[in-house]
This record gives C-alpha cells, sequence and structure tokens, in this order.
C-alpha cells in the first residue's frame, strides 16, 4: 500500500477518453498555457508522472464512483478499472476461475462465448488504450526540445528523462497487453498529430516496437530497487522482455521462437541479487506487501484511504469472501465480502498429489460446480487477503475497500519463464540450473525439500506455473502457448459451455476488437472469425 498518488492529479493535462477509444488516443491538453503552467518545473512533471501511474490503480482521479474511460454501457466504475478488466479476460476464461454473477457478459467468458458486443472486452481496451494515451501525452511534453523551451536543465532535466523512460516502459507494457489479447490493435505514439486517427499495427509490428522501446530506455531507467518497487525499474524492463520472448511464437508464429532471449533476460533479473524470493508465499498477497518484498519487481498499489477503486484487489478479495463471520474475520474486510468468483476444480485438482504445498489457499466444501449461479459450489480462492502479515485488519473508510498491491511482476514468474525457455531449447541456460529454480519455488511453497524433484518436463512446468501464479493473470496466456486453450486436447468445466467441457474454436484465441470501434476507426479490420 506504498502510494506516490495520494497529492496528486491538481491541474495535470490529460483528459478522459470519449465513446471511441482509438479515435481519441492522443490526448490534448486543454490549452498551451495550461500546459506550460503545469510543465514549468520538475515538480509538475513529476506530479504528472503521477497521473501516469495512476490510471493504472485508479478508475478515476475523481474518486472510486468516477471513471477516466468514458464509454457507452459503463454503469459500475470499477469494471474499467485495469486489473479488475485484465483479470476477468485472461482468467474467467481459463480453468482457474469461474464466476457465479448472472451477468451475459461474464458468462461469455468461461463458456468462451464472446462476440465482439461484449462490454467487459470494450471496457479493458478502452482503459488500455486511455492509458496509451496518458503515456503518450506525458512523453509529447518531456523531450529535450519541450525541456530545452522550458529552461529545465541539469540535474532537473535527468530526473525528468527518468520519469519519461518510466512512461515509456508503461506504455509498452500497455502495448503488449493490447497485443497479447488483440494482436493487432491501433497505434499511436507522442509523434503523431493530436486528434489525428490512429492506423491499425500488425503483431510482428507492434513487438518490435516494444522490444525496441524496452531496449532502448534502458540506460535511463533507474537500477533495481533505486526506487519504491512501486515505480518502473531496469529489471522491470528485462522482465517483460523475457515475458514476452517467452511468448514470442504466439505473436509472431510457429517457428519463430525466442527462447534464448527469454533465457537472456530472466538470468538479468535472476542475477540482479537484489531479488529473493519472500517468505511465507502467502504473505505476497497481504495489505502489507510492500514491506521488505524482495521478490516483487513491479506492483500496482492499492490503498483504501488515498487511492480508492473497486477494481484491483478490492475486487480480488471481495469477489471471492462472502458476508459470513470468518469471511468478516480473517480475510480483513469488516463489512464482507461481495461473494462470486471461484475455482473450477481443475485448479485445487493441481495441489492434489502435492501434500505440504502451503500455496494451496482454497475453502469450501465443493469442488464440482453443476450450477454456475450457485455460489456454494466450487471452491473459494482465498490467496489475496487485505489482512496484515500480523493478521491486523488496516483501516478502510468503509470496511470494503482494500490496501494489498498486485505484482505485475515478481521473481518467481522469472525462475519459470529460465526453466521454460531451457526446456524449449533456449541456449544460455541449462537443465539443472533450471531444476534449482523451480524447487527454490517448492522449497518455500514445502518449507522443506520434500517437494524437490530431479527434473521437469514441459507439462510439469505448466503445472508449476499454475500452482505458483494462480490468480494473478497469467493463465490465458500460459495455456495458449502450450496449445491448450482452444480446441479440445485440454478442456476443464464449462470450457465451451458445458458442465464437462469441450472443443472451442481457434478464434478464441484472439479477443475480438469492439464493433464500435471497428465502426468508429476505419483504419481496424477485426479479427479473424468475428
Amino acid at each position: 500500500m506504498n502510494n506516490i498518488f495520494s497529492n496528486i492529479f491538481t491541474g495535470v493535462a490529460v483528459v478522459a477518453c470519449f465513446a471511441s477509444c482509438s479515435k481519441d488516443m492522443n490526448l490534448q491538453p486543454p490549452n498551451s498555457t495550461t500546459s506550460n503552467l503545469q510543465y514549468s518545473t520538475v515538480n509538475g512533471y513529476k506530479a504528472v508522472l503521477a497521473k501516469v501511474y495512476g490510471s493504472y490503480a485508479l478508475t478515476s482521479s475523481q474518486g472510486a464512483g468516477l471513471s477516466d474511460v468514458n464509454v457507452s454501457g459503463l454503469s459500475d466504475p470499477g469494471t474499467a478499472d485495469f486489473v479488475r478488466a485484465y483479470w476477468n479476460m485472461q482468467e474467467l476464461t481459463t480453468d482457474e476461475a469461474i464466476c457465479a454473477w448472472n451477468d451475459a457478459n461474464l458468462q461469455s467468458f468461461h463458456n468462451i462465448t464472446w462476440t465482439s458486443s461484449n462490454d467487459l472486452i470494450r471496457f479493458l481496451y478502452a482503459r488500455s488504450l486511455f492509458q496509451v494515451a496518458v503515456c503518450n501525452e506525458f512523453i509529447r511534453e518531456s523531450s529535450d526540445e519541450k525541456l530545452a523551451a522550458r529552461g529545465i536543465t541539469g540535474q532537473s532535466a535527468d530526473s525528468v528523462k527518468q520519469y519519461r523512460a518510466e512512461a515509456r516502459f508503461l506504455r509498452a507494457y500497455q502495448y503488449w497487453v493490447l497485443m497479447d489479447l488483440f494482436k493487432n490493435p491501433p497505434f499511436a505514439t507522442e509523434k503523431d498529430q493530436i486528434g489525428s486517427v490512429p492506423p491499425q499495427i500488425q503483431a510482428k509490428d507492434l513487438f518490435a516496437y516494444i522490444e525496441s522501446e524496452l531496449k532502448d530506455i534502458d540506460a535511463t531507467l533507474p537500477a533495481p530497487h533505486a526506487v519504491a518497487y512501486n515505480r518502473v525499474t531496469k529489471a522491470a524492463a528485462w522482465a517483460l522482455l523475457a515475458r514476452m520472448y517467452l511468448n514470442a511464437e504466439t505473436y509472431l508464429g510457429k517457428g519463430s521462437g525466442k527462447y534464448t532471449d527469454a533465457v537472456t533476460y530472466a538470468s538479468k533479473v535472476i542475477g540482479d541479487k537484489s531479488f529473493s524470493l519472500k517468505t511465507p508465499y502467502k504473505n505476497l498477497f497481504l495489505s502489507d506487501n510492500d514491506n521488505n518484498n524482495p521478490e516483487v519487481i513491479l506492483s500496482i498499489d492499492y490503498d483504501a484511504t488515498s487511492a480508492q477503486n473497486y477494481g484491483g484487489t478490492t475486487f480480488l478479495i471481495c469477489s471471492a469472501h462472502g458476508n459470513s463471520g470468518d469471511d468478516k474475520a480473517n480475510y480483513g474486510i469488516p463489512s464482507g465480502g461481495w461473494l462470486g468468483n471461484r475455482s473450477t476444480k481443475n485448479l485445487p485438482a493441481l495441489f492434489n498429489n502435492q501434500s505440504g504445498d502451503k500455496r494451496a489457499i482454497f475453502a469450501g466444501a465443493q469442488a464440482d460446480i453443476n450450477d454456475v449461479l450457485d455460489f456454494t459450489q466450487g471452491l473459494s480462492v482465498f490467496k489475496f487477503s487485505n489482512l496484515t502479515s500480523t493478521g491486523q485488519t488496516p483501516y478502510s473508510p468503509n470496511g470494503v475497500l482494500c490496501n494489498t498491491d498486485f505484482p505485475l511482476f515478481r521473481m518467481a514468474e522469472m525462475y519459470l519463464v529460465y526453466a521454460e525457455a531451457v526446456k524449449r531449447g533456449g541456449a544460455g541456460g541449462d537443465d539443472a540450473t533450471a531444476n534449482t529454480y523451480i524447487n527454490k519455488l517448492r522449497e518455500r511453497a514445502y518449507g522443506n525439500t520434500s517437494g524437490n524433484k530431479a527434473s521437469y518436463t514441459l507439462d510439469e512446468i505448466l503445472d508449476e506455473r499454475g500452482r505458483e501464479l494462480y490468480w494473478e493473470g497469467f493463465r490465458r496466456t500460459d495455456l495458449i502457448r502450450y496449445g491448450k486453450f482452444t480446441g479440445g486436447d485440454y478442456v476443464w468445466p464449462w470450457k465451451g459451455g458445458v458442465a464437462e467441457g469441450k472443443s472451442v474454436d481457434s478464434k478464441y484465441a484472439v479477443f475480438p476488437i469492439p464493433a464500435a470501434e471497428i465502426i468508429a476507426n476505419t483504419n481496424l479490420h477485426q479479427n479473424s472469425g468475428y
């Protein structure tokens, strides 16, 4: 809950997206006088940088009841929060999560029957483009020419250049999200004329752009742990490159693997000795997880007082808990949760032959789900909690808003990236080291070496990712990489809309560009099959 956003947003020269998100990717400040005043000092730039970060953590700079993403059909601002919208698309579409809320948009996720008219897809699309737009505006106003014209030189100029590199990372991250979900999104940078209609970019070109951006900012980003853990450092850029390289064949086509590059960049993070695993595992997902946390490379921070939001970890915690006394007392939400999200039986089944694995944080009596709308069926996932590591409930103004930060990148993922990339043929690593890294995760999970193994197959690495990273927004991307998301080789309960699961069309490996955007921006072409 370490927060850099508590005293910001006054005079920030950015505005919200309108109904057509892609047409307004280039945000324009109200007028040049306001812009020059805001950016006249390094502190002014820092305030706007906070807005750049804040657009990832908040629904609006004006309170939890509003949304910077202004699209038709948005009645609950929390549904257009980045983590909430992204989590829905990455988890409810898989074997890890299912929702009991009687909402056709949500039901289509775990049924894998969504269309281009799904509002929840549009909310994520709009949020991502809004965040790109906020980054573009900051990057546009922090060029060398702008700094020189405003008389910002020396150390002040160096600070702003670092802020600019952070914004470029956040933009690159959001473009990775858009590429992973939609493949060929609209594309605009700070170089595009304000108000112009952005063209569509192909995945291979967007991959190259993100790669070049992350490499170009490496020298300017701060070193790992040189700034607060909620700020971008070199390690975050390395981690995103490692993640992207591991998935390169998904974006570039079969035979375009970049597993050696994945090994290289995962190794750069692992080789930075300022990172290590945090113990115990459950403390990674508590409300004081910002304290003494050597594992998290980059987080999205939440604070019930100064950064209120009904998305983020408030959503993850409250949607997994109900109003019982145990839920209120044991998970730090005094007013009680909302119920809704739980797991299919396939997630807890990953732990069935793993006796002693403390990563299995579930509750409930019935793993099978015969009726999706029955809140009592399926196991609850209590991985995220609003309690502190000492069992205290932090202050919340309404007993619901939570303080737990959400890890975007952490060391455990880099161990798993290294291991999988080596197993897939990446050079620069070896099986023995890969096995050691996975066993480090299992030693933390078991508290001893009883869960260690001498070697791991590719499928066993996928299972280990499921045990280590569940409900953190990885599963859809992982199943696609393994060829298990569409088709019928691997099914789970309610895949395809039937209780036993069934094969689904390969088109669902990519989400459709929202229908309203296709109409509004004639440069866009719909993804195949929609």
